[in-house]
């Protein structure tokens, strides 16, 4: 994890730190320093821009200063020029000060937002190293007595006799559920893992074919609309097929679950400042507004059997690609799942 010192450097009206680029500020490059303020100079420019007016105004209406006989209005307009310029100067100067403050502060909540998002994904690795070692223990000692349970359901089912329906249903459902607990835990060592990525140039259309023929079966099931839409001259993008096909294929999953039959799914492709966008859109209720950084949260779902862990190991996979998902919400109602992966040109430009 790359980490910066912390520490800001402040002089007349520049402030540098290793991570003002991280929050919208770019810092100057190395061997040059962004322009001085001018307050103080417009302030001496100000005030002796005042004498000079005064000094014309007192000559207009023929007032003059004299001392022991002789005019002194000349000296008395250079004694209020320069009072007026140290008054503009000091002025001027106290400016800069809050400015240079306004900017320090700014600078200082960057880094504290910045130590605390280092904190948080800190703790977070650290609760996904002691998952990862939770997760391995569960596949050890769960996955093999599963698979005699299941297998043991199995032959009871083909040993009882073809009119005891009580039978066969029990272990259908001894069945279902074993297979159920697997995906669980499949899930878990998903997330706990962290993702090993083998990306290479892939054209989306060749993603969107393989996700939608692995989810074909679903969606002759429900009877659902699936509209496809991609972006002319649309770039590759530089990603790990099989990781992504798997976050699509989840993103299907999910929207045939949320559409009721004869409904609509859309996917779409489009580019995105040097990025290509994949959406995974849908005509169901939609995502509450409340509900869209939770979804992406571990172990939370909406559902009474979900495991709250499709969506997390979908961020985990698209954020190590470098990219974003979000959802949000679909024109005419519904959610609108959205990741943003580099395109293949980007990539190239940027190793």
């Amino acid at each position: 994890m790359e980490r910066s010192s912390g520490v800001a450097s402040i002089d007349d009206g520049a402030v540098t730190t290793g991570r003002a680029a991280d929050h919208g500020w770019t810092a100057p490059a190395a061997g040059t320093r962004p322009p001085r303020g001018h307050e103080r100079w417009w302030g001496v420019a100000a005030g002796l821009a005042v004498a000079a007016a005064d000094t014309l105004m007192l000559a207009a209406l023929g007032i003059s200063f004299e001392m022991n006989g002789r005019n002194v209005t000349l000296l008395v307009a250079v004694f209020f020029g320069s009072s007026f310029a140290l008054l503009g100067y000091l002025l001027g100067a106290m400016i800069e000060a809050r400015r240079r403050d306004r900017r320090a502060a700014a600078v200082i909540q960057a880094q504290i937002e910045t130590i605390s998002a280092a904190r948080a994904r800190l703790v977070q690795s650290e609760k996904l190293a002691a998952l990862g070692q939770l997760a391995t223990a569960i596949a050890h000692e769960i996955r093999n007595p599963l698979a005699i349970i299941r297998s043991a359901a199995q032959g009871l089912g083909e040993a009882a006799s073809a009119d005891d329906a009580e039978a066969h249903r029990a272990c259908s459902f001894i069945t279902a559920e074993i297979d159920r607990l697997s995906n669980v835990i499949g899930s878990l060592l998903a997330f706990a893992r962290p993702p090993q990525l083998l990306a290479r140039p892939v054209q989306v259309h060749d993603l969107f074919d393989r996700a939608l023929l692995l989810a074909d079966e679903e969606l002759r099931a429900t009877g659902l609309h699936v509209r496809r839409h991609e972006a002319p001259d649309l770039p590759a993008v530089n990603a790990d097929p099989d990781l992504v096909c798997q976050v699509l294929l989840g993103l299907l999953t999910n929207a045939i679950a949320a559409v009721p039959r004869g409904g609509e799914i859309g996917l779409e492709a489009s580019r995105a400042d040097g990025a290509v966008e994949l959406a995974v859109a849908d005509s169901g209720p939609g995502v509450a507004p409340e509900l869209r950084e939770r979804v992406f949260e571990p172990f939370f779902t909406t559902r009474p059997r979900g495991t709250g862990l499709g969506l997390a190991v979908a961020r985990q996979i698209v954020e190590a690609h470098g990219g974003k998902i979000d959802v949000r919400e679909r024109d005419g109602g519904g959610a609108r799942f959205v990741m943003r992966l580099p395109s293949a040109t980007s990539a190239a430009i940027a190793a």
